[in-house]
């Protein structure tokens, strides 16, 4: 791995730990400030909401300024997201942490582009494992998020709003990595040589699928995770244990990282999606089977895993959908996709949890899944003529 692939991997730790952190907490401090409990999950819902807004306008800031000054500017705007929810949160305001968050969606849209960023800094033999050893930099913030949250609990006075200022520090520590790193300028379209628009863009199968699979991979992730704490607290669990099947979770999510790129060059990339919505299946099927600490841990581990397939595996198809000068449209048309799909399931999340409750949660993950086995299989059998 060279410096600067190495240098981005931490630097996407460094996100993963701000987002795992920001799901660990901000559920339970939306539960002890919104007006109604259904309300709890809207801080993570805006988080997802202001990705989905902002995704294009960070692509276009990214063609603009290049990669290194446009992540310098989403770690500014993380900055400034975490000093509005610490003043937010000890002033008691439910809607000023949902506006943090809101905000935070830039960062959350433009730090998403690190993947993508990766496959610049190799050979393009080596674009898989790169999208691969980035995702894989998760591992770091799985390990320091549920960590940073646990022990900021009760670091100032009103509960959880020490973890907004240890993340302040986070965000420094990412503007400084970024800061040391030397991208390739983005190519830039000619005058009338832009590329295909948007809509000639999406009405490629291989986009779609891509799209598809990444979307509906993590709003079913984010439907079931950002509802877990709140459902291990409705089952008697002490918050400890919840930060622990999240820290599990994040790992299943980014461990495998490590290795599904060479998974993808040996069995072929649809395979490798296709497993990883068996394994969605199997999350639900682990659920709806019990309610006590392990099934939650097995269940979210499982899940876990399951994302990590679908989105690196449509990381990579995406990666056939564009040419070098549709990148940052391509690319800023993808994200929105998915933060759009994120939004609906993080505020499903909060209503379905309290007053459904947990199994009805995952049977209703079964049709966002049901969706995505359905893409899978129409692009495998499309391309069959094809491979003959």
């Amino acid at each position: 791995m060279n410096r600067r692939l190495a240098l981005l991997v931490l630097a996407q730790g460094l996100f993963l730990t701000n987002n795992i952190c920001f799901m660990a907490i901000n559920g339970l401090v939306g539960l002890a400030l919104a007006p109604r409990p259904w309300m709890a999950t809207l801080p993570i819902c805006a988080y997802v909401a202001g990705g989905a807004l902002m995704a294009r306008l960070v692509g276009r800031h990214q063609l603009r300024f290049g990669r290194r000054r446009g992540f310098q500017i989403g770690l500014l705007v993380a900055l400034a997201s975490c000093a509005i929810a610490l003043f937010s949160v000890l002033q008691h305001s439910f809607w000023g942490v949902v506006l943090a968050t809101l905000v935070a969606g830039y960062y959350n849209a433009n730090a998403a582009l690190y993947r993508f960023a990766a496959t610049e800094l190799v050979a393009p033999a080596q674009r898989e494992r790169a999208i691969s050893w980035v995702l894989g930099g998760g591992c770091l913030g799985a390990v320091i998020g549920p960590a940073l949250a646990r022990l900021s609990r009760d670091l100032l006075v009103t509960p959880f709003a020490g973890a907004y200022l240890l993340l302040i520090a986070v965000a420094l520590a990412g503007l400084l990595l970024i800061s040391l790193i030397d991208f390739p300028a983005l190519a830039q379209p000619r005058p009338g040589e832009g590329g295909r628009s948007s809509a000639e863009l999406a009405r490629q199968p291989v986009f779609l699928v891509a799209v598809a699979a990444s979307a509906l991979g993590y709003g079913v992730m984010n439907l079931l995770m950002a509802a877990t704490p709140i459902a291990m607290g409705q089952c008697g669990l002490p918050f400890g244990d919840a930060g622990t099947v999240l820290q599990w979770h994040v790992l299943g999510m980014f461990v495998p990282s490590f290795f599904t790129g060479g998974l993808i060059r040996r069995f072929g990339v649809l395979r490798v999606m296709s497993v990883g919505v068996a394994l969605n299946l199997g999350c639900v099927a682990f659920a709806l089977a019990g309610q006590d600490f392990a099934h939650f841990l097995g269940a979210l581990l499982l899940l876990g895993v399951g994302w990590n397939f679908l989105y690196i595996g449509g990381t990579t198809l995406f990666t056939q959908a564009y040419r070098p000068e549709e990148k940052t449209r391509a690319q800023g048309l993808m994200d929105t996709g998915v933060y759009a799909t994120m939004t609906l399931t993080s505020f499903s999340s909060g209503a379905l949890v309290t007053t459904g409750g947990w199994q009805w949660m995952n049977l209703a993950s079964l049709l966002p899944i049901a969706l995505c086995a359905a893409a899978l299989a129409g692009l495998a059998w499309a391309q069959r003529p094809a491979s003959r």
